[in-house]
């Protein structure tokens, strides 16, 4: 055996290993009082966790082939970061009433402003600019930004109810709305114009696919779809755990409690960030913007109409609708996001306008 054969073997057994290892310390710490140890131990296990799902994520995409690949990882850690969202609200009482909201914006303004912004810097900084498909990627953040107002800027000037928050008949319609437009997304990114979504050299065309004696076999790529979930649930799940020590550290040292989103959707989002800074050095730009945008299309697209759902079972308010720095943030976040997807090419000025503004975001954030 040579020394890359020695090298993927022992990179496949760390990588079934350690999510093995975080799902059985969250079976076992799950619902319970933790302690300085035991945190610590859940963080290492999270963050193996995060690297072992970006691996089995890259190895799906590789036999899935774009934007496949990138769909199965945003909806997978939706999926599981909606569950998340849902048990925080069920436990966290009165506290609860903003925090869906607050980790769906916080996820949106982290892949439109942080993972987009990294990876048209590292895209740039390669080939000192970055290429993408303008019709693609347009369609995509023309996607979000309605999703965003209908689900995060209307409830703060509807007035069925008091308050940032949609009457029943209103989050309902946006639930179905938020559903059938990510439907149709999916639909066409995946179906009728699965060329807007491909990854581009630097002269415009199509990058050529993989050779298929190079592809992962069915038997790698089931156990790495099956690894996959399993990594998500734990980085999920252990995130939950030590959400408690997050929400203690906040109230500790000051700061509001939406920072809590903040730090949950972080956490969540790591596996997500990793892979799309990995597709943009390979020059894969293309495919870095399908998760971020695609991130946070599904965070919205499919939360809301969880959460709406959800309502009829959930005491309290639900506070959906954002203030007004928030609505500010998200005003410059669209258009300047549409500003650097026109031209298809991205230099490093624009990485850092939207690394600025994820910047300004976390800070106010902390310091409102």
């Amino acid at each position: 055996m040579n020394a890359s054969a020695t090298a993927r073997a022992l990179a496949d057994r760390w990588t079934v290993a350690v999510p093995m290892i975080a799902a059985l310390v969250l079976a076992l710490s799950w619902g319970r009082d933790l302690g300085p140890v035991a945190v610590a131990l859940i963080a290492l296990c999270l963050a193996g966790s995060v690297l072992a799902a970006v691996h089995h994520a890259e190895v799906v995409a590789h036999r899935v082939g774009d934007p496949y690949g990138s769909l199965i990882l945003a909806v997978a850690v939706t999926v599981i970061e909606v569950a998340l969202i849902v048990t925080l609200m069920i436990d966290g009482g009165p506290k609860a009433s903003s925090l869906a909201r607050d980790t769906v914006f916080a996820a949106v303004m982290i892949t439109c402003n942080g993972i987009v912004g990294i990876c048209l810097l590292v895209g740039a900084v390669r080939s000192r600019v970055a290429v993408f498909n303008a019709e693609g990627t347009g369609a995509a953040l023309a996607t979000v930004a309605t999703l965003a107002t209908l689900s995060l800027v209307l409830p703060t000037f509807t007035i069925g109810k008091r308050g940032p928050e949609f009457s029943p008949a209103q989050l309902g319609f946006a639930a179905v709305a938020s559903l059938l437009l990510y439907g149709l997304f999916v639909a066409v990114q995946t179906v009728r114009h699965r060329e807007y979504f491909l990854p581009l050299t630097q002269d415009g065309q199509l990058r050529p696919d993989d050779d298929p004696s190079a592809l992962p076999g069915r038997r790698e790529t089931t156990l790495s779809l099956i690894m996959l979930l399993v990594a998500l649930v734990a980085v999920v799940g252990n995130a939950k755990s030590v959400s408690p020590a997050v929400e203690s550290g906040v109230d500790a040292v000051g700061m509001p409690q939406a920072v809590v989103g903040v730090v949950i959707a972080l956490l969540v989002l790591l596996p997500e960030t990793l892979a799309a800074v990995r597709a943009a050095r390979r020059e894969r730009v293309q495919t870095s913007l399908n998760l971020a945008l695609g991130s946070a299309m599904a965070s919205i697209g499919l939360t809301i109409p969880t959460i709406a759902l959800a309502s009829i079972w959930l005491d309290g308010p639900l506070h959906l609708g954002l203030g007004a720095t928030h609505t500010v943030l998200l005003v410059l976040t669209v258009v300047v996001g549409a500003l650097t997807v026109v031209p298809g090419r991205a230099t490093l000025l624009q990485g850092g306008v939207h690394l600025a503004i994820f910047a300004a975001f976390v800070f106010l954030a902390i310091s409102p």
